[in-house]
């Protein structure tokens, strides 16, 4: 699917309404505030008990569920409107994907009424499974888990692109097309070479790939495949919270897991050669994406650094935890600011052909 703005893309998420709505969510306190009603909903709406402990989440309430006969669900709650639209994209996303392969995600378990979520008196919810496994920034960053990380990340969005969601237009701030008004959060940078990286990376974007965005391939995407977010397991490379899926450019997801892996100074894209090779060895990328990837990945990277400071000022308890991200993305916007857009777009060609395990 390569609609273009024919299909909203760029168009409803480039508003000035978008954005605010999508920054309005964020800028609640997180949902752990909300009474803890997980063991009541799970017996109401799944006839399961078992014992329940609390999460980390930056929106929803999320526990883990150890059940008697030894299986280990995620129940995810809001009691928020907006929960029920991304739960929604959330479960049918996730249902979409059982039976693909070349990859592993959540398995979405129906209600006793075999609904994939509940709705009732103000709480929405879902139940899954949960998946084990070593995420990937506890795991050795080696080549060829790179390369099978790319690999798995493409299975991924292929995946993705045949699956009908709801909700694929609600807003979030992750959207690439809330980039261009981030710019307003560089108050609560702090001032020195991180802020003027940002500063450079973000107005590049706005000149450079913006655009020409709509001119790539768009389609359903994770939209946050993190090293949090991707998981290696026995069975492949998993992937799990799908709260910020979108319908955005499908090289997005390619920038987003890239952006993170940068890491080495000695190469050209820090590292992240390897997981662009595997990428590109499942869904061969264009020139255009190929000229537009590293703009994109130090766009992301600045977003994340823009969004999670302003979070941290809004909720400084929480700091910790919002920007555990942060020194990653620093880091690697640090390494990728030496590249031109000639030097960029040539690395990644590079790039493509360079491992194959």
């Amino acid at each position: 699917m390569t609609a273009g703005c024919a299909h909203l893309p760029c168009a409803a998420a480039s508003t000035e309404a978008y954005f605010r709505a999508a920054a309005a969510i964020l800028a609640m306190r997180p949902g752990s505030s909300e009474p803890d009603m997980s063991a009541a909903l799970l017996k109401r709406h799944y006839g399961l008990t078992g014992s329940i402990a609390t999460l980390s989440s930056e929106v929803e309430r999320t526990v883990e569920v150890n059940l008697s006969d030894g299986r280990r669900l995620i129940l995810k709650t809001s009691a928020r409107p907006e929960a029920v639209d991304s739960f929604r994209f959330q479960t049918a996303a996730m249902a979409g994907l059982q039976g693909a392969a070349g990859f592993v995600a959540p398995e979405v378990l129906r209600t006793s009424n075999g609904a994939l979520m509940f709705e009732q008196e103000g709480v929405c919810g879902y139940l899954q499974t949960r998946i084990e496994g070593i995420p990937l920034h506890q795991a050795t960053p080696t080549p060829d888990l790179l390369f099978r990380t790319g690999s798995a990340l493409a299975r991924l969005d292929l995946a993705l692109e045949l699956v009908s969601v709801p909700a694929v237009h609600r807003p979030v701030l992750w959207h690439v097309g809330c980039w261009s008004r981030l710019t307003e959060l560089q108050q609560y940078l702090p001032s020195g070479t991180i802020a003027d990286s940002v500063r450079v990376a973000m107005a590049e974007y706005v000149e450079l790939v913006e655009p020409q965005i709509s001119n790539v391939a768009w389609q359903v995407t994770h939209n946050d495949p993190s090293p949090f977010n991707m998981m290696v397991t026995g069975q492949g490379m998993s992937f799990i919270d799908f709260g910020d899926g979108c319908w955005s450019p499908r090289i997005q997801d390619l920038a987003i897991a890239a952006s993170h892996v940068v890491k080495d100074p000695t190469l050209p894209l820090g590292g992240a050669e390897h997981l662009i090779a595997g990428y590109a060895s499942v869904i061969p990328l264009s020139a255009l994406e190929a000229k537009l990837l590293v703009g994109l990945m130090r766009a992301r990277q600045s977003a994340l650094i823009l969004v999670n400071y302003w979070r941290s000022h809004l909720f400084p308890a929480d700091a910790q935890y919002i920007k555990k991200n942060v020194a990653r993305a620093e880091h690697g916007l640090s390494i990728l600011a030496t590249l031109g857009a000639a030097s960029g777009e040539e690395a990644v060609m590079a790039a493509m052909p360079s491992f194959q395990p």
